[in-house]
């Protein structure tokens, strides 16, 4: 008997299969996978062509340990970068997927403001490898909020996707209401970094019935592309004020040029 229904089990198990290999089959086939950036054909849903996954620069080390923006040639165990050193960031950590290159923006704006999501599931996967060190069991993740007017607009809030998507591979808990945005700033875009730093100023606040569900845990904060690390410097300065004693940032991309430079 334990036999038989061992082979129904496995039958049934392999029918589901083949049922779901079909579906994927009839799908394919009526709506062939594009490439998310230019929308040529590619083999697999959910990725990248040849051309455009050559234009993505992946930051791997060796870079600041602080910062993470990638260093020329090895610097030695434990050196900074003159960032870190001149001005110090409120958080501990920082890692990001891949350079904020033309590449990276198209896919950043077409998650934001083309109605993308899906975009989320690719940069999801490179994020959580490059931020492997900063993840795990004892972390959560908490992606950068939007005011909740501006969230109405894109009807959903492209740092908390990518949180998803990171939070699923890394087997991460997930909190998406510890950090509140209670006041509407205007776009950073076209701001320097004395500008965007006032306009994010004080405009987060962390949730006080939340924090308990951290239990001491270590905060990952989730964001789509670093330029001057305003935004989350200042999600992380409140973090640190409610008592958070270690905050790490993840993003897809980060600018790795001049600082000052209008983004």
């Amino acid at each position: 008997m334990e036999r038989q229904t061992g082979l129904v089990k496995t039958g049934w198990a392999g029918a589901r299969a083949l049922i779901g290999g079909l579906g994927a089959l009839v799908l394919d086939t009526a709506f062939p996978p594009v490439c998310l950036a230019c929308s040529d054909a590619v083999a697999t849903p959910d990725g990248l062509c040849p051309d455009c996954w050559r234009q993505l620069i992946p930051i791997s080390t060796p870079y600041c340990p602080v910062l993470g923006l990638p260093f020329a040639s090895d610097m030695g165990a434990g050196a900074l970068s003159v960032q870190a050193l001149a001005n110090p960031p409120p958080f501990d950590r920082a890692r990001s997927a891949v350079a904020y290159t033309d590449l990276a923006r198209k896919l950043i704006s077409k998650m934001k403001y083309s109605d993308r999501p899906e975009i989320a599931l690719f940069c999801g996967r490179m994020m959580a490898a490059a931020g492997h060190e900063l993840l795990g069991p004892d972390a959560v993740l908490v992606p950068v909020p939007l005011h909740r007017s501006r969230q109405r607009e894109r009807r959903y809030n492209q740092s908390a996707e990518l949180a998803r998507a990171v939070a699923r591979l890394a087997k991460s808990p997930l909190h998406t209401d510890l950090i509140i945005r209670h006041r509407r700033t205007i776009q950073q875009v076209g701001l320097n970094a004395a500008q965007r730093a006032r306009n994010v100023e004080g405009a987060f606040r962390v949730d006080p019935k939340r924090l308990d569900r951290l239990a001491g845990r270590r905060v990952v904060l989730i964001d789509d592309v670093l330029t001057t690390g305003a935004t989350v410097s200042a999600a992380a300065k409140v973090l640190k004020r409610a008592g958070v004693s270690h905050v790490d940032v993840l993003s897809f991309a980060r600018v790795v040029f001049d600082t000052d430079m209008a983004v």
